[in-house]
């Protein structure tokens, strides 16, 4: 499965991937938080005050491992840290319950999840504000467009994994600030019992059987993968990459007649019977469908050929992290082979697969799992992104308001 540059500006439509294969069944797991109210966590945090120069530290300062004397160094002092605070990482978004269960039992350092259902924008707003704070973030999961604001901000680290060679040109800043690190497709995700012909297309979402059904997985103006169901819309009714006021219109043309539901679309929603259809990824709605079965719900789940959109999520290090070895350790394990099949098991497409395949070290039953796409999904430049996100945080609530 190749991955060709999304950057370069010569061919910025085309996919990150060539292929569609989400991933195979995805566990939650329980994500250690900090055990104290919000009003105490206001004051002090979670665990142990950092030293105020954690940012001037050599684990600070490392742009690899081989900087702080290798992986083995690396280990000792992330150990020593013994925390690792991240935000905005829900367990059963893209398999993340088991990648922070397994980083925990591997090294024996407690990662402080806060806010586990939180957007990307509000995760940026966190590293944003705590700087020198015990509590800050120190490494972060966002979508392109708000990477690319945390790096014009001045709030990302360079750090390059060891594997970082084996990501693709296209997909990783060039300074090591980030990188790709797992995605996913836009679907249409449906309960076959509330619906009675489930919508495989966005044109298909506007017809009158499906008033009051249609939710996305948040606001555009604040997460990626709204902001990216924006730009599928945007496809699937002529519009481009470089102007998505066509998406806009589609969620306009969708509120007027009665079929968008402003409720943000999770598995509670859908098990109410309040968001019978959702557009969101294809791995949250395939791992929706794993833990939907049991309770005898049909969710099927369908890639829009209208409307073929890929997007990465991508890792960085927060130059202000209190916990400067445990972050840089944070991105090595979910880099690392064993974080990639993570990934791989929770449906989404690992930046690393096409390495793994070749190294033979591919989860192959989670592999097998992943179902094939017509058609040729296309992917948004970070600038295409920074400007999407720039017009529909002017036009969203006119659309939809």
């Amino acid at each position: 499965m190749a991955c060709p540059d999304r950057w370069h500006a010569e061919d910025p439509g085309v996919s990150i991937v060539k292929a569609y294969r989400p991933r195979g069944s995805r566990r939650a797991a329980t994500i250690a938080v900090c055990a104290v109210s919000a009003l105490a966590a206001l004051a002090t945090g979670c665990g142990a005050a950092p030293t105020a120069d954690a940012q001037n530290s050599k684990a600070g300062k490392a742009g690899s491992a081989a900087d702080l004397g290798g992986m083995d160094k690396l280990v000792a002092a992330a150990k020593k840290e013994g925390e690792l605070n991240v935000y905005a990482l829900a367990p059963d978004w893209a398999n993340y319950g088991e990648m922070i269960e397994a980083f925990e039992k591997k090294y024996g350092i407690q990662v402080n999840n806060e806010n586990p259902g939180g957007s990307s924008q509000q995760a940026l707003n966190a590293a944003a504000k705590r700087k020198g704070q015990p509590r800050a973030v120190d490494a972060l999961d966002l979508g392109t467009a708000y990477m690319q604001d945390a790096k014009a901000k001045q709030l990302l680290t360079p750090y390059k994994v060891a594997g970082w060679d084996g990501i693709a040109g296209g997909q990783k800043q060039a300074d090591g600030s980030f990188a790709d690190n797992y995605g996913g497709y836009i679907s249409i995700g449906c309960d076959a019992a509330a619906v009675k012909t489930c919508p495989e297309t966005f044109k298909e979402l506007l017809k009158p059987e499906y008033k009051n059904k249609v939710a996305l997985n948040g606001n555009p103006t604040e997460s990626s993968s709204a902001l990216s169901a924006v730009f599928a819309a945007s496809l699937a009714n002529g519009g481009s990459l470089g102007d998505v006021q066509a998406g806009l219109d589609f969620f306009k043309e969708l509120k007027q007649k009665g079929n968008y539901v402003p409720a943000e679309s999770t598995l509670a929603t859908i098990q109410k019977g309040e968001t019978p259809i959702s557009i969101d990824w294809d791995y949250l709605n395939l791992g929706y469908g794993d833990k939907l079965k049991p309770k005898g719900v049909d969710w099927q789940v369908n890639v829009p050929e209208d409307g073929q959109y890929s997007l990465y999520y991508n890792q960085g290090v927060n130059k202000y992290a209190p916990h400067p070895a445990a972050a840089r350790l944070w991105l090595e394990f979910v880099y690392s082979d064993e974080g990639q099949n993570i990934w791989l098991k929770g449906y989404s497409r690992p930046a690393l697969l096409d390495k793994l395949e070749k190294d033979g070290t591919v989860d192959k039953v989670a592999s097998a799992k992943l179902p094939e796409v017509t058609g040729t999904p296309k992917s948004a430049s970070p600038e295409q992104e920074a400007a999407a996100k720039e017009k529909v945080v002017q036009g969203w609530g006119k659309a939809v308001g």
